[in-house]
């Protein structure tokens, strides 16, 4: 088999395979609180094939509904991010852990994953992407992990709330660690911050040619869905480049449908010029 049929496969086990732009989906929980969810993504400007990857799903384990949430940013080609899509929650759930210690456990994952990444690199390039997951237990317990700039937000009562970290290399945190492995952080005029001159994110999967210097450590982060949380956005930079977290929450505070939510945060940003790929999943709590 060649290294085309594997990543056909592994596109074909994902929720979907390349979007087409733009690209739009919708789903509810089958628990008595009524959850549901709608995803967005639309090519940006650039020359190369779209790089943003989602899964927006509700998955049945026994007594259980697992909602599963991802946005996965590629960068220097997309196989990484569709290797993370076909991927990296199957990784998440083989952990015995899983129930007992739920960060531990995708902690592992995380650094397995990117391992696995790694190894195949003459496969899947030498290019990475970032990723923002969360994983929401029983309609009651919310658990966001990432590595990168995608970011997840939850809005309760009105107001935004950032899950998730920026990780940016001129941040203090990143600068620090990048430097105690040896590398650098480029700070060109006119040009964001680097990694060793060249990736604008302090932690990501794969990029080989730079992971002695690049961590993909997760923040994670932990929150009860209690009544008085009304929504969460997950979203690549695309959408965070140009609209703020407050301001993402005020354009879809009045918006009931989760597919139209979606649709109106990406537009929102392609009226304001992001030239780059936006993916947007947008889940509500009626």
């Amino acid at each position: 088999m060649t290294g085309k049929d594997i990543l056909h496969k592994m596109k074909e086990k994902a929720c979907f395979t390349t979007p087409v732009s733009p690209h739009s989906g919708e789903g509810k929980s089958k628990k008595p609180k009524h959850i549901t969810h709608g995803f967005h993504l639309v090519k940006g400007k650039s020359n190369h094939a779209m790089e943003d990857y989602l899964v927006s799903e509700f998955k049945k384990l026994g007594d259980n509904e697992l909602s599963l949430f991802a946005i996965f940013d590629g960068h220097m080609g997309h196989d990484v991010a569709s290797y993370l899509q076909a991927h990296l929650f199957d990784n998440i759930l083989k952990e015995h852990d899983f129930w007992t210690d739920t960060e531990k456990a995708i902690r592992k994952a995380y650094h397995t994953t990117d391992n696995d990444i790694l190894e195949q690199s003459m496969k899947l390039g030498k290019g990475g992407s970032t990723a923002v997951t969360a994983i929401l237990m029983n309609g009651e317990k919310l658990v966001v992990a990432n590595v990168g700039d995608s970011r997840a937000i939850i809005c309760r009562k009105g107001v935004a709330k950032q899950l998730s970290v920026d990780h940016e290399p001129s941040k203090e945190k990143e600068k620090e660690m990048i430097e105690s492995k040896g590398g650098f952080v480029s700070n060109i005029p006119g040009d964001v911050p680097r990694v060793d001159g060249q990736l604008a994110v302090a932690r990501a999967f794969g990029d080989k040619s730079l992971k002695r210097h690049l961590s993909s450590e997760p923040d994670i982060a932990v929150e009860t869905i209690d009544d008085d949380v009304e929504f969460v956005i997950l979203a690549s930079d695309g959408l965070w480049k140009v609209v703020s977290n407050q301001e993402a929450v005020n354009l879809i505070k009045n918006i009931k449908d989760a597919k139209l939510a979606a649709e109106q945060l990406t537009l929102e940003a392609l009226s304001r010029r992001s030239r780059d790929d936006i993916s947007c999943i947008v889940v509500m709590f009626h």
